[in-house]
């Protein structure tokens, strides 16, 4: 989406004074703002957040604080759809830049699912039922896609939960839009990814598969990925195991199956914290995942040894333009009395996306 430019005034704004400025919004709106902070932004942005985690976690927080008149969600765009979808229509939801999208996200889009799901559906006709199943990192015309077909939503967390109960519905999932995260969870299932899994391209016809092979597969996994965790390789395991040799390796599911096998643990943002934080003093971590969380862990917990897998370092590019100047126009425009970037999910979007993510919490209570 377009953010139209800062006004003049808040560019190169030093940091105390923004610092500063936001605090003093803060303060005015009382318990009428309630600002959440995904743990892949910026230390500046984490130190005014009410509320941390991944998003997930904060679209449920977001849901425990019905009081609030505003939820300032620095994050990008996808997360902010899923707190709107979430929460009341008397609450608003606003994204301080609209440019904060998700790449991974993006490679999916309605017109490309709904085309493969015809090809899909030509092929195994009525023989076999397909259940469709979106990580959360999508639009939220997907979740309504997979709501209106069936399907739930998925995290990273409870992504075989998920997967496991889709498969009890039907006889193949089509997993969108991370392959990765879809061909992990396969295999953590017991699945086997060469026989049993097919990946999907949108530019290709039927996929880039053949007719027999969408015919056989259980898992349809469509070509998306994160470009973050993309960036991690068994050859930077073996150069941290080598350099480190009590190390322990954690990476997310986001990454490739090579680098998961690689690795002694994998999980979602939230289990990573969690692990990390729970491990004994002098442990040794090289963590496959965005560099603020990793950074922010080294720094809060100096008893141990925490580094980044990548040696070229890897932020979230997108989730990087919440910058902190973007937070204070926000807030001051706030306290003026005008919302600015205000996220609304249309109602039609919105009715089929909330029971896809009900689902989700059902399935996986």
């Amino acid at each position: 989406m377009y953010q139209e430019p800062l006004p003049k005034e808040y560019i190169d704004l030093p940091q105390e004074e923004i610092d500063r400025r936001i605090e003093a919004a803060k303060a005015k709106l009382g318990k009428r703002l309630v600002i959440l902070g995904h743990h892949y932004q910026r230390d500046e942005i984490i130190r005014h957040a009410d509320f941390r985690g991944d998003s997930y976690k904060l679209a449920k927080n977001a849901a425990a604080v019905p009081d609030a008149e505003f939820i300032v969600f620095c994050g990008v765009h996808f997360m902010a759809e899923s707190a709107d979808i979430l929460t009341p229509a008397s609450q608003k939801v606003i994204l301080p830049n609209l440019a904060a999208g998700c790449s991974m996200a993006d490679m999916a889009n309605l017109f490309q699912v709904r085309n493969a799901w015809k090809q899909i559906h030509e092929i195994i006709g009525d023989s076999q039922r397909v259940v469709p199943v979106t990580y959360i990192n999508s639009a939220a015309n997907l979740k309504a896609f997979v709501g209106e077909h069936g399907g739930t939503v998925c995290t990273s967390t409870n992504a075989p939960t998920a997967v496991a109960w889709a498969l009890e519905q039907g006889d193949k999932v089509f997993f969108f839009p991370d392959q990765h995260l879809g061909r992990n969870t396969g295999v953590k299932l017991g699945y086997d990814p060469n026989s049993q899994m097919i990946l999907w391209d949108p530019f290709k016809p039927l996929g880039g598969n053949t007719p027999e092979t969408i015919q056989s597969a259980k898992f349809i996994l469509w070509k998306g990925h994160c470009s973050v965790h993309k960036r991690f390789t068994v050859e930077q395991i073996e150069k941290a195991r080598r350099e480190h040799p009590a190390v322990k390796v954690l990476v997310h599911p986001e990454c490739e199956l090579e680098v998961i096998k690689a690795a002694d643990l994998n999980g979602s943002t939230e289990f990573i914290l969690t692990k990390i934080t729970e491990s004994e003093p002098g442990s040794i971590w090289a963590v496959g995942t965005e560099i603020n969380l990793v950074s922010r862990l080294a720094k809060e917990q100096p008893d141990k040894t925490i580094f980044c897998l990548d040696p070229e370092i890897c932020p979230c590019s997108t989730m990087y333009r919440i910058h902190p100047s973007f937070l204070l126009w926000t807030l001051e425009n706030l306290v003026e009395g005008t919302v600015v970037n205000h996220i609304v999910v249309p109602d039609k979007i919105r009715d089929d996306a909330l029971v896809a993510l009900q689902r989700m919490l059902t399935v996986c209570a």
